[in-house]
């Protein structure tokens, strides 16, 4: 992951993300917004060992703090409470967030020189974002 630290990645292209926020109980108008912005991630790593992952839009900014194989609280950009793990998979991070109000919610986040592709799944919906490395 060493050599994605850092890099930031804007959003190029989106699928079935309404569809994805809609199958969460997002409101329709947050749902509006959240499919006109195109966010801006970067993952950096703190001194003490931790990853940080931040999303940066016009609309919403947010982050998440964790280390890897650690369970955390993260409340998502849509006011979710849920309990996440992140672990790493060759140069994937495959984000579980576990939640008692909603079904559990997958996001995998594939880094790669050209782009980030983050794959993002509930219930039977899949949602595919790419992002490409902004200079």
């Amino acid at each position: 992951m060493e050599a994605f630290i850092n890099k930031k990645y804007k959003l190029s292209s989106s699928e079935k993300f309404d569809e994805y926020m809609k199958a969460l109980g997002v409101g329709m108008m947050t749902r509006k917004l959240g499919n006109t912005v195109s966010p801006v991630v970067e993952l950096t790593k703190s001194d003490d060992g931790k990853f940080v992952l931040s999303s940066n839009s016009t609309f919403k900014n947010s982050s998440i703090a964790f280390k890897l194989n650690e369970e955390f609280d993260e409340e998502t950009p849509d006011g979710r409470k849920v309990k996440s793990t992140i672990i790493q998979d060759g140069n994937k991070l495959v984000h579980t967030q576990k939640c008692d109000k909603h079904n559990d919610t997958t996001i995998v986040r594939e880094f790669e020189p050209e782009q980030l592709k983050m794959v993002l799944t509930v219930d039977d919906i899949t949602c595919t974002r790419i992002y490409k490395p902004v200079q």
